[in-house]
Parts: C-alpha cells; sequence; structure tokens
C-alpha cells in the first residue's frame, strides 16, 4: 500500500499519491539526463475526482524545477466536436513565440500540410487529406521537441480530446524512441469507444502497461486528510464517516472539507451526521442548488460560461448572458467565492485579465446539465453569433450550431455547409460530416437538399462508402442536381459502390446514366467510367463485347477533351492487359496525352477521374517496355502526393508503382525499398484494400528475384498474401507471383495448382500478356519432367503470344523457357536468341538471368562473368551467388 501522507503541508489532491509521484520523478531524471534517451510515455487513469489534474500539476513543478520546458492542455467535455483543439493547445506557447518565418522555417514543407490545422496558415483549395495532416503533426511535435529539450508535454482528461488530436498522439507515441521526451496523459477509464478507445490503448501500449489506476483514499489516508485540514482534534468516528460519506474520492474530501470549514461543523462523533447533507450540498443537485442561492445573475452567468466550455471571459460571458459588464465581474466575483469558477492556472499558457475557468470538470458538467434543455439550445445559437461576431469564423462557431434546434433556417445551413468546407480544408472530415448530417435535419431547401446530400456523400466517400451509396441515391432522386452536378454524383455513387465492393452495381449505375444523355461530352465520360470499372475489376462482370466496343468508341478519339483522352488511356491500357501489339498501345496512350504529358483534370491530384486512369496509362507504358515514360508518370505522382500532402492510400499506391518501375527496371534494391514504405503505409489505411495487395504482391515479387525466398515466404505469410484474391486487378498477377513463391520454397504441388487457377483466370478475362500474367513459362518449367508434352505446348503458347505483344522483354522471356525445355545445341541457340532480346530489352534483372542461363547452356565463363556483373549491379543476390557458385567450379567450364 502507498504510504499515507500525515503531514500537514503536504498537497490535499495528492495523498497517497507517493508512487505515482516517484514515477514522474523517475522519468523526469531520465529525460534530463541524457538528450539522447528515448521517449516516455506515463498514463494514469481514474475516475472523476481521483487527482488526475492535481498530478499533472505536481508533474509540471518537478518538470520545472529540472529546467524542462512544459507544454499542456486539457480536453473538453464540451469541446470533442472541435478539431485539432487539444493539439493546438498543447502548441500554443512554441506557436506564439515565433514569427511566421520562423515557424514556416521548423516546419518546413509541412507547414502548408500541418499549418492550417494548428491555426498557423491559411487552408489550400483541395480537400486535406488527414493522414497527411497526421503525420505533419507528428513531425512539427517532434522537430519542435529537439528544439526545446528538456520538453515534458502534459494532457489532462484526454478521454475527452478530439478525435483528430486523438489520432496525432496515438501516432506520436509510437514515434518516440528516438525523440528524448516525456508524455504524461490522464484519462477516464470506459469513457470512450471505436476509433478513440483504439488511439487511447494505442498511447498506453507505448507506456508498456495498461495505465497507472489511481485509487480512492483509503480510510487512513481519508483521516489524515481530514486532520491535516481541520486539525489533529478531529476524532475517529468523524474521519471515519468523511470516507464513508465521500467514497474516498479525493476531489469530494476536499470539497467537504472546505464545506466543513464554512459551516463551522465542529469534527467530531456528534457533528459526523451532518456530514451527508453537506456533501450533497458540494456535487449534482445540491451544487445546483447552491448555485441558484447566490442569485439568478449568478447563475445565468455560470450557464453561460458552461455553453463557452473554454477560453471564458467575463466579457464573453457577459455578452451570452446579456448583462451588464459590471453584473459580470460580481457575478464572477460570487461564482469564484463559491469554487464554482477560478482563473486559469498562469503555468498552464497566458492568462488575461477577466479570463475564467470550471473548478473542476464535475461541476461545468453539472452546471451544464442544469440548464432548462431549450434554453440551453437558444444559448448555444447565441454563442455561435458571438464567434462569428468576434471574427472567429463558422468552423469554430459550428460546435455551438450542432447545438441548435432544427428550424428550416437557411442561414443555418449555408453556415454548416461553409463550416463543413473548412473542416475538410484542414483535414477534418469527421467534423464535416457532423456539420452536413446537422445541416439535413435543419432541414435544407428542397432546391439545396440534394446538393447536401451529395456534399455528404463526397465526405464519406473514403470512410464509409455505406454511406456514401445511401446519400448520393436519395440526392439523385430528387429535384437539385443537374447537369455536371448530376453526372459527377453518379460517378461518385460508383466510386462507392466499389469500395463497397459492389462493382457489379457500379457498372449498372454508370451504364443506366450513361443511357440518359445523348451523345457528348457527359455521355462519353459516363461510358469511360463504366469500361474503367470494368476494365480494373478481377470477376467476371465484364459486359459482352466489351473490349469490342470500347476499341470502336476509342477509335473515333482523338484527345479532343478529357473524356476522349480516358477512353484513349482505357483502350491501351485493355489492348496491353489482352496482349495485343505493343507498338500500337503505345501509340493509344500516346493519343492520350497533351504535349507528351497529362492532361489538366486528369492529373494525379485532380478528382474528376481519380487515381486509376493515369495508373492504367502509365502501367500499360510499363508492360509495353516504355519503362522511361512509365517511371516518368510514377514519380510525377509520388512528387504530386507529397507536395500535396497526401500520405494515406494514394501515396502507398504511389510507391508500389515506382516499386514496380524500378523492378521492371532491374534495380531490385530500389524496388525493394519504395515497396516496404508503400507497405508501411498501407498497413496504415488497411489491410485487404486492392492497395495493400499491390504493395503486397510488388514486395514478393521483387524479394523472390533478389533470392530472397525465406524473406518472401515470411512477407507472404505476415501479410495475407494468399487466396481470396481481390476483386480488382493487382499487377503483376498476384497468383502467378504466389504459384512462383511456391514453386520456389519447394511446395510444388501447391504451386503447379496456383499456376493452373492463374491460367484459367487469365483465360476467363481475357487476359494474354505474358509478361503481366507469367503464368504459362513458370508453369511449363515446373512440369518440364512430370509432363514434358504439356510443358512444350505452354512454352509454345508462350511465344506465340509474346511474338503478338512484340515487345523485347515478352519475347526473351519466352525464349528462356523454350531453352530451358530443350538440350543441346538447340537449347544454346535458344539461349543466345534471348540474350539477343533481352540486352535490348529495359528489364536488366531479365536479361542478366539470360545471361547466366546462356553461361550454364554454353558452358561460357565469359558469358557468367557478364551475368555475374548484370546479377550484381541489379541487387539479384541469389543470381549472383549461382553465377559465383558455378565460376568457382570452373573445370566444367570453357
Amino acid at each position: 500500500m502507498t504510504e499515507v501522507r500525515r503531514t500537514a503541508a503536504a498537497s490535499a489532491s495528492l495523498w497517497e499519491r507517493d508512487e505515482e509521484v516517484a514515477a514522474v520523478e523517475e522519468a523526469v531524471g531520465i529525460l534530463c539526463a541524457d538528450r539522447s534517451s528515448s521517449g516516455s510515455v506515463l498514463v494514469f487513469r481514474g475516475e472523476a475526482g481521483l487527482g488526475k489534474t492535481a498530478l499533472l500539476a505536481e508533474a509540471r513543478r518537478i518538470a520545472e524545477a529540472r529546467g524542462c520546458t512544459v507544454w499542456s492542455a486539457r480536453g473538453g467535455e464540451t469541446l470533442k466536436s472541435v478539431p485539432f483543439n487539444v493539439v493546438r493547445q498543447l502548441l500554443q506557447p512554441a506557436l506564439v513565440s515565433m514569427l511566421p518565418e520562423e515557424a514556416r522555417e521548423y516546419l518546413a514543407d509541412w507547414y502548408d500540410i500541418a499549418g492550417p490545422a494548428l491555426g498557423i496558415a491559411e487552408p489550400g483549395e483541395r480537400q486535406a487529406d488527414p493522414q497527411a495532416v497526421c503525420d505533419g503533426l507528428v513531425v512539427a511535435v517532434r522537430r519542435l521537441a529537439r528544439r526545446d529539450w528538456p520538453l515534458v508535454l502534459l494532457i489532462d482528461d484526454a478521454h475527452w480530446a478530439d478525435q483528430e488530436t486523438l489520432r496525432w498522439l496515438a501516432a506520436f507515441a509510437e514515434r518516440m524512441d528516438d525523440l528524448s521526451v516525456l508524455l504524461v496523459v490522464t484519462r477516464r477509464p470506459g469513457e470512450v469507444a471505436g476509433e478513440s478507445a483504439r488511439h487511447l490503448d494505442t498511447v498506453s501500449a507505448v507506456s508498456g502497461r495498461p495505465g497507472a489506476a489511481l485509487n480512492a483514499l483509503t480510510p487512513e489516508g481519508t483521516a489524515g486528510l481530514t486532520r491535516a485540514t481541520l486539525g489533529e482534534y478531529a476524532d475517529a468516528a468523524f474521519c471515519r464517516e468523511v470516507w464513508a460519506v465521500t467514497g474516498g474520492n479525493p476531489y469530494e474530501t476536499v470539497e467537504l472539507l472546505a464545506k466543513v470549514q464554512d459551516s463551522e461543523l465542529q469534527p467530531t462523533e456528534a457533528q459526523a451526521g451532518e456530514l451527508r447533507a453537506l456533501n450533497r450540498s458540494a456535487r449534482g443537485g445540491g451544487l445546483v442548488a447552491r448555485l441558484e442561492q447566490l442569485g439568478i445573475d449568478a447563475t445565468r452567468f455560470a450557464w453561460a460560461a458552461a455553453i463557452l466550455g473554454s477560453d471564458i471571459t467575463v466579457d464573453l460571458a457577459a455578452r451570452l448572458a446579456t448583462m451588464s459588464r459590471s453584473d459580470a465581474v460580481r457575478c464572477a466575483e460570487l461564482l469564484s467565492d463559491a469554487r464554482i469558477l477560478t482563473a486559469p492556472d498562469p503555468a498552464s499558457g497566458p492568462v488575461d485579465d477577466g479570463d475564467l475557468e470550471f473548478v473542476h470538470p464535475l461541476i461545468a458538467t453539472a452546471v451544464l446539465k442544469s440548464i432548462p434543455g431549450a434554453l440551453r439550445t437558444a444559448m448555444h445559437g447565441i454563442a455561435a453569433q458571438l464567434v462569428l461576431d468576434t471574427g472567429r469564423g463558422v468552423a469554430a462557431a459550428s460546435r455551438h450550431l450542432l447545438e441548435v434546434h432544427p428550424d428550416d433556417d437557411e442561414e443555418v445551413v449555408e453556415q454548416l455547409r461553409e463550416a463543413a468546407r473548412e473542416h475538410l480544408a484542414v483535414g477534418a472530415p469527421d467534423a464535416a460530416l457532423r456539420c452536413l448530417e446537422r445541416a439535413l435535419a435543419e432541414p435544407p431547401r428542397p432546391d439545396v437538399h440534394a446538393r447536401v446530400l451529395y456534399e455528404l456523400g463526397c465526405a464519406t466517400l473514403l470512410t464509409a462508402p455505406a454511406k456514401t451509396i445511401g446519400h448520393l441515391r436519395t440526392a439523385l432522386g430528387m429535384p437539385g442536381l443537374d447537369g455536371e452536378a448530376r453526372v459527377d454524383a453518379v460517378v461518385r455513387l460508383s466510386q462507392a459502390l466499389l469500395h463497397n465492393n459492389q462493382v457489379e452495381e457500379a457498372v449498372r449505375t454508370v451504364e443506366a446514366e450513361a443511357a440518359r444523355h445523348e451523345p457528348g461530352p457527359a455521355r462519353m465520360r459516363l461510358q469511360a467510367v463504366q469500361f474503367m470499372w470494368e476494365g480494373i475489376h478481377a470477376g467476371k462482370v465484364t459486359s459482352p463485347g466489351r473490349s469490342e466496343r470500347l476499341a470502336e468508341l476509342a477509335a473515333t478519339c482523338v484527345g479532343r477533351d478529357n473524356s476522349e483522352r480516358a477512353l484513349l488511356m482505357l483502350r491501351g491500357f485493355d489492348a496491353m492487359t489482352h496482349g495485343e501489339n505493343a507498338e500500337e498501345v503505345a501509340e493509344l496512350c500516346d493519343r492520350a496525352l497533351v504535349n507528351g504529358r497529362l492532361a489538366p483534370g486528369i492529373g494525379w491530384t485532380d478528382t474528376e477521374w481519380g487515381i486509376e486512369l493515369p495508373l492504367m496509362l502509365a502501367t500499360a507504358y510499363a508492360y509495353t517496355d516504355r519503362l522511361d515514360r512509365a517511371e516518368s508518370l510514377y514519380n510525377e505522382a509520388l512528387r504530386a502526393y507529397e507536395s500535396a500532402g497526401w500520405s494515406g492510400g494514394h501515396l502507398a499506391l504511389a510507391y508500389a508503382y515506382v516499386g514496380l518501375g524500378h523492378r521492371r527496371r532491374g534495380r531490385l534494391r530500389e524496388a525493394e525499398e519504395a515497396l516496404r514504405e508503400s507497405l508501411r503505409l498501407a498497413e496504415r489505411v488497411g489491410r485487404g484494400l486492392p492497395l495493400y495487395w499491390s504493395a503486397t504482391c510488388n514486395l514478393v515479387d521483387t524479394l523472390l528475384a533478389r533470392g530472397h525466398v525465406e524473406e518472401a515466404w515470411d512477407i507472404a505469410e505476415r501479410h495475407g498474401f494468399a487466396p481470396p484474391y481481390p476483386a480488382t486487378i493487382v499487377m503483376p498477377d498476384p497468383r502467378s507471383v504466389r504459384g512462383r513463391l511456391l514453386l520456389a520454397t519447394g511446395r510444388t504441388e501447391e504451386g503447379v495448382n496456383e499456376l493452373e487457377a492463374a491460367g484459367k483466370a487469365a483465360a476467363s478475362r481475357g487476359h494474354h500478356n505474358p509478361v503481366l500474367t507469367p503464368w504459362a513459362v513458370d508453369l511449363a518449367r515446373a512440369l518440364a519432367a512430370e509432363d514434358p508434352a504439356r510443358a512444350a505446348r505452354l512454352a509454345a503458347d508462350a511465344r506465340r503470344q509474346a511474338e503478338r505483344f512484340g515487345t523485347d522483354t515478352a519475347i526473351g522471356e519466352a525464349l528462356r523457357c523454350a531453352a530451358a525445355l530443350e538440350t543441346g545445341r538447340r537449347a544454346v541457340r535458344l539461349a543466345e536468341q534471348a540474350v539477343a532480346r533481352l540486352e535490348a530489352s529495359p528489364c536488366q534483372y531479365e536479361h542478366a538471368v539470360a545471361r547466366v542461363e546462356y553461361g550454364i547452356a554454353a558452358r561460357s565463363t565469359a558469358e557468367l562473368e557478364r551475368g555475374l556483373a548484370l546479377a550484381r549491379s541489379c541487387g539479384a543476390d541469389g543470381l549472383a551467388a549461382r553465377a559465383e557458385e558455378l565460376l568457382a567450379a570452373g573445370a566444367a567450364l570453357r
């Protein structure tokens, strides 16, 4: 048991908190001892009134006594809907001390991304990526922490922190290993659920324990505190009753003892019976009754303070309570004397004359709940107008607007829509969602209703596709969405259906809408979207004659507008997957560009067409041996997303395809590095998504090429690279890659079965590109000994398809396969032809493999040495080791 404090000088709120204070002292000592020490996290959990705030105040005192810089912030029950509220509080001391130029210098590339969330920069025109904003805030705090070492961060009542802050807090806590900073967090148990609870659990996990639980005072501790407050003569029965009445809650104990002093009650057994009545007056309904005894003006002032929640000032509360400033000053003094309001602690930040806060969150909650419902909503409406009048904008006013009673107010609808746009611009889609849902409840005018539903659908597209589907379907069934806006809504609806695994419905939706339009740009755009969804789906939703209709439509396009350019890109991608002539594929893709670049509106960050279309274009180039153009596009995507601050799924895909470009080129080390980063980012977005498969599949393929077979198997096992496969196309073909992995690990029967399944899946889709779906050449090699006739047929088919496709890579790989099935001079001749083809190809890893295999077939030391040099330059460790082994046994070579 923690030792009972018995000295009168001891802080009442820290009674029996020796262990917790010692933990803080130890953590601060470690922080101050070594600038290179890793960061540490302390989490204290406790019910209301158990002394969490007092413990943080002691942590501040200890840290400042050791020369630490201390930043602090506090969650608020009425402020959970205010995005970035707590992290802004936390960084305020650092930010207010900086000139704008200094802040830009410290945040560098993250200034325009994280700055708007912190309120130090104007938001951009685009919707901010929440993950990028979170990452930017992590970087901001890390850089500022290095400047202000030793730094202690204190966050009180984290259970009431806003969702955006909690997301940052979890991400920051996980990245403290190499940052010398102390983070101390307090929270109540069981106050949050869902994503907020997961974020707080992450913070606790980093601390190494679920959170030190603060216990109520023991009877002995309560007696010690009672005697320290009232005098040593307080008798045992009285002290025991104090503990029984308060349950050992430190806050209630302190308040009760203060009431005992005010009432001049004697601490004797005879007077102990009065304690329960006194305790009721200090909490809940008793506190409200006590408040009413102070008069109607003081009550109204306290109500106004509870509505404001934060940034309470005498002037603002006076305006909200509709009283004169002199009356407000008098009320503030009354409430201060009654221990309901107090001046903020200057140690927590700058304090101006007239600033106020509630003595304890329990009091604020009780006062807020005591306001009659209709009056409370009316006061929120007045508070919203006050916020607007002070120039803080609709986003700041929105937390009050959310509480106003719906009343068919057009102005409220427009204010909430504008607030939603501002929230989206700073990376707070959850806050935007709340505003738009509240706008619908107002409700909007009939001609605006569909627009609000559309905006709501756009806000929930990536986070809640099922909700988006409902909102957009309702919007499309109402008047108000016409022309281009209606087409946009249909396209968004189809995207939501796709994300919700309803691909057939997505196709039917755009197909039906296209049929409603006369020939023209709108219809062509919808047709292009239909072809796009059919083209990226790995199942059998393709309508009969799709490729033929796409070819006919694209034949009429010259790239006059983006709809025509989209059709050309789709036709080029479709032709590439079907293994049509590569020269014609490249010509189609070239016609879709404007002066060799993506047209405005089809760029990587443009929302009209999304990421799928330019990815299809770049990948068509990648698999037709136009790697210069493919890599240029992939790198352009990476730069675009990094500069725009998009660090979620888009950036993960960009890294995956940059890795694919490196892999195709034969830069295996660089490919692995990019793909591991892609997988790291994809993990944050969510497993099972197409982008996750893209990262995993390409990483497994690259590790196999490097000869790191065990590592490839480990990645596959840990990241679920196994059936069932995703509904959308992944490149390269995941079944072919998994089949090769199974063969490489000695699971021959499983590998053959997987490659057979890959062949059937490719045939059902008409995918006959032997480079994109290389199942046939791997299966032919696997069957060479067991079924040579079948292996020969497979190799012949692969060669025929490669000749049709016409790239050096495809033909060279087919010749390699054919050589592997032959012996003697014919094997040598085919291997030599494969080398010639692959030497002309941009794919240097395949060239290296062909060189080594030719050296083996021709028993040539010179060819093996050339293959070894190529393997080393590519980073193909397994191939290099094989060549070195053969060269070491050089007696068998000439």
